[in-house]
């Protein structure tokens, strides 16, 4: 699905398994990333991604599959692959006891910066991540955001080719996300190739591409336009003071493919939306449910994944997805 031919490819993944005893982590995933791209890993806690990247950053041995970083195996060539890219986890391995300046040297060393180099690549992060102004201060001191964006350039001092963000934003505020993704964006425009993990749907809009996978398994892989056009139902909103007993009628419904809680109101996918609102109204009233209004909504990327782990989910069990 969506696969896109790459000028140049950063990182190619085919068929790739981690298995730990019985239990299968990553399930025959296959996917590639071009060079500059920002690359989107999309799936729920626990569904496989922290462990695909530690197997892309050659942290892990895959059990069976191939991959590859900058032309490099994942298996043959780790240390040459560990030598080519960032990485960033969610815990920030950062030193309180250190200044913002001292953490950047510690790993400008740790990366093996050239000595005559180190000076010009901390004063270029520092102005990338905006931080100049906090290059004495203790790490310690520094608020999550500014904490991030530190850790962020200590992943990227020794010029990296590919940088590995592992839920990144975890327990930052919305301002210091959006400020965050705006580095993003300014290090693949500079022809860093970034893959980001996360479990946030509205972040996966800011990726080129992204791929989804749910209990270790690819279940789509294009851009958040593509799949969202190809997502062949359509999305009502149904606002109610009952939200959850009107979802729980909504589900015995054989055309509702999905019924979900969106805040306090109930989107409902249907696979053919050809009633009118007052139609809706006394289908839920026949439910003892009182709806305010019924409309359709903009399909979104979290609408696009749970139909498709419900789709997974029902191929799992044998029982046919609705």
């Amino acid at each position: 699905m969506n696969e896109r031919a790459c000028d140049e490819q950063a990182i190619v993944v085919d068929g790739l398994v981690k298995r730990f005893g019985d239990f299968t982590a990553v399930d025959g995933v296959s996917f590639d990333v071009c060079k500059g791209e920002v690359f989107g890993f999309l799936g729920p806690n626990g569904s496989g991604k922290s462990t695909t990247i530690r197997m892309l950053c050659g942290l892990l041995t895959p059990t069976d599959g191939n991959a590859s970083v900058v032309g490099l195996d994942v298996v043959r060539q780790s240390r040459e692959i560990q030598n080519r890219i960032g990485y960033m986890s969610q815990k920030f391995s950062l030193y309180d006891d250190l200044t913002v300046q001292e953490n950047l040297l510690f790993f400008a060393g740790v990366y093996k910066v050239k000595p005559d180099r180190i000076e010009q690549r901390t004063g270029t992060v520092l102005e990338l991540a905006n931080l100049t102004a906090e290059r004495d201060t203790l790490t310690g001191t520094l608020s999550v955001g500014y904490k991030q964006r530190l850790a962020l350039a200590s992943a990227v001092v020794h010029e990296p080719d590919v940088l590995f963000l592992d839920e990144p934003t975890s327990g930052v505020d919305p301002i210091s996300r959006r400020r965050f993704w705006d580095l993003i964006d300014s290090l693949a425009r500079s022809g860093v190739t970034v893959l980001v993990t996360t479990h946030v749907m509205e972040e996966a809009e800011y990726c080129n591409r992204l791929v989804m996978i749910d209990k270790g398994r690819r279940v789509a892989l294009g851009s958040a336009t593509e799949l969202k056009k190809e997502y062949p139902y359509r999305v009502l909103e149904v606002r109610t003071r009952d939200a959850i007993t009107a979802m729980r009628a909504a589900e015995t419904w054989p055309d509702v493919v999905e019924a979900a809680l969106f805040g306090e109101d109930l989107h409902i996918t249907v696979a053919d939306d050809t009633r009118t609102t007052d139609q809706w109204r006394s289908l839920f009233a026949d439910k003892g449910v009182v709806v305010q209004s019924v409309k359709p909504v903009e399909v979104t990327l979290e609408d696009v994944f749970v139909s498709l782990v419900a789709q997974s989910e029902g191929s799992d069990s044998g029982e046919p997805s609705r």
